[in-house]
């Protein structure tokens, strides 16, 4: 890449690739001059600049060029992943799966099934990109293709993100430090409007709000839960979500999932929820380790589902008068949406 972007003026390369006016800036000087080429710039370093970089001048155009190629394959991953096929393996006797499962970006698949029937076996092979070399024999396609071994064993830009039970943080920040410090590796544009989307998103989803200023190991699991939501729907490249029982983590669920359709995620949810099942557009149920059915969501189910929710509302108001340590001697009627 160092070949092609030599010859290109500083001004040129800001205007094509304008993430490299971060590495530019992690210099500890200051371009004067964007009229030069890039090759020239590196000519001007002198050794004492060099010296407090602790770099040789060739280290120096191998950490741009690295820096440039990742940013290039993040690009690229962000906008080709459309779909993923769970093309089908075996069960715990060996029984074939006869399923293809294709999953667009924008569709919720909810996962269903008995505790220990092979639930979080199937999202781990997802996340793992199986082909054929995990214990279901399952292989997982993207975009139709089997994806390279770089795209796969990426460390740093990974096809999926995984939201697990446990949400714990450990590092000493606050939320806006945390979410900020996401934001600059990202290199996104816009970066504090960004960061007060996530804080804002993030406490619409939650049952107890909280401030930019709290440390992120006071936050509850249902709190944690929300702000890794709403930070993996506006701040992570991975395309696919995956996501383990989220209707334990005391937010609104309806509205963490809406809000990563929104942004175009393909969301694979394990549930023993029947709310979050019929918020599917389809779901796969498990038995004894393998795909036995896949079921599209019904007109009719749809109906109930609306029931379902208000009382789900019902029984948000009694959870609520608890918490208040108040007395349940009435069940509330219907609750208005």
């Amino acid at each position: 890449m160092w070949k092609n972007l030599s010859a290109l003026s500083l001004r040129q390369l800001f205007i094509d690739y304008p993430y490299a006016i971060d590495f530019f800036s992690s210099l500890p000087t200051v371009i004067q001059d964007t009229d030069k080429t890039v090759q020239e710039y590196f000519e001007t370093i002198n050794d004492e600049l060099l010296q407090d970089l602790g770099l040789g001048y060739q280290e120096l155009k191998t950490q741009f060029n690295f820096f440039m190629v990742q940013m290039e394959k993040l690009k690229e991953q962000e906008k080709i992943i459309r779909a993923v096929t769970i093309c089908g393996g075996i069960d715990k006797n060996g029984n074939q799966e006869n399923f293809d499962i294709t999953i667009c970006a924008g569709e919720i698949i909810c996962i269903v099934g008995p505790t220990g029937s092979g639930k979080s076996r199937l999202l781990a092979d997802i996340e793992w990109i199986a082909q054929r070399d995990t214990p279901t024999r399952r292989q997982i396609l993207v975009n139709g293709q089997v994806p390279d071994m770089t795209t796969r064993f990426a460390v740093e830009h990974k096809l999926v993100a995984q939201l697990s039970q446990n949400m714990n943080f450990i590092m000493d920040l606050t939320v806006r430090e945390f979410v900020e410090m996401h934001a600059e590796s990202r290199m996104v544009e816009h970066d504090q409007e960004i960061v007060e989307n996530i804080i804002s998103k993030a406490n619409e989803l939650t049952g107890e709000p909280f401030q930019p200023d709290t440390p992120v190991t006071s936050l509850s699991g249902g709190q944690s839960r929300a702000l890794m939501i709403a930070d993996t729907a506006y701040l992570s490249s991975s395309p696919i979500i995956l996501i383990d029982e989220i209707e334990n983590a005391g937010i609104d669920r309806k509205q963490a999932l809406q809000l990563l359709v929104d942004k175009e995620k393909i969301v694979l949810m394990a549930t023993h929820d029947p709310i979050l099942a019929l918020m599917g557009d389809k779901r796969i149920v498990i038995k004894n380790g393998g795909i036995s059915r896949v079921i599209e969501t019904t007109p009719a189910e749809r109906k109930n589902l609306v029931r379902l929710e208000q009382i789900d509302r019902q029984m948000a108001v009694i959870r609520e008068l608890l918490r208040k340590g108040e007395c349940i001697n009435e069940i509330p009627s219907e609750i208005d949406s």
